[in-house]
C-alpha cells in the first residue's frame, strides 16, 4: 500500500477509536466533538453532536477489548485486532459502534467488501443517530475509493454530508 493509503487508513481508525471511547460515557454528550486535524481529503470526521451516547455505550468488557484492538492496530497488527473486536462484538452483538470499528480494521486489513458489509450493518443498528451514520457513510465511501468505484464514492460521500445536517 502506498503511504499515503497508510495515513488515511490511521486517520479512519483514530477517529473511529475516539468515537468508540467517548460512548463509554454513561450520560448524553455535551456537544459537538472535535476530532481534530484529518490528514486525507477522502475522509472527513463528522462534527456532531453524539446524541445517543447512552443508548450506544460499550460495556466495560467491550471498552476494554476495543482499547486493547486501537493498541494492536497501533502497533501494526490488525488481523488481531479484528479477533478483539470479534470478541466484543459477541459481547454486545446489537453495537452499531463495534460494528463500525471492525468496519475500520476491515478498511485497514484491505478487505474493502467486507468493511463495506460492515459499515452497512452498523447503519442499520443505528437507525437513531446519524453521526454514527455519517461516519459508517465515509467508511463506505472509501472502500468504494479503493475499489475504483467513483460514482460509488460521491454516492456515499453525499449520504455521509446529507447526515451531517441532521
Amino acid at each position: 500500500m502506498t503511504r499515503r493509503i497508510i495515513v488515511t487508513y490511521r486517520v479512519v481508525l483514530a477517529t473511529l477509536a475516539v468515537t468508540l471511547v467517548s460512548a463509554c460515557a454513561t450520560g448524553p454528550a455535551s456537544g459537538p466533538r472535535d476530532p481534530g486535524p484529518d490528514a486525507s481529503p477522502a475522509f472527513q470526521a463528522p462534527r456532531l453532536p453524539d446524541r445517543s451516547a447512552a443508548t450506544h455505550a460499550l460495556s466495560p468488557a467491550a471498552a476494554s477489548l476495543v482499547a486493547r484492538a486501537n493498541a494492536l492496530v497501533a502497533e501494526g497488527q490488525p488481523e488481531a485486532a479484528a479477533a478483539e473486536i470479534e470478541r466484543a462484538i459477541r459481547i454486545q452483538p446489537t453495537n452499531p459502534r463495534l460494528w463500525q470499528r471492525m468496519a475500520a480494521v476491515r478498511l485497514e486489513l484491505n478487505d474493502v467488501e467486507q468493511a463495506e458489509a460492515l459499515a452497512r450493518k452498523s447503519n442499520r443498528l443505528a437507525t437513531d443517530n446519524p453521526a454514527i451514520q455519517s461516519t459508517n457513510w465515509r467508511l463506505i465511501a472509501e472502500a468504494r475509493r479503493l475499489r475504483g468505484d467513483q460514482p460509488g464514492y460521491e454516492e456515499a460521500m453525499y449520504r455521509a454530508r446529507e447526515l451531517q445536517g441532521r
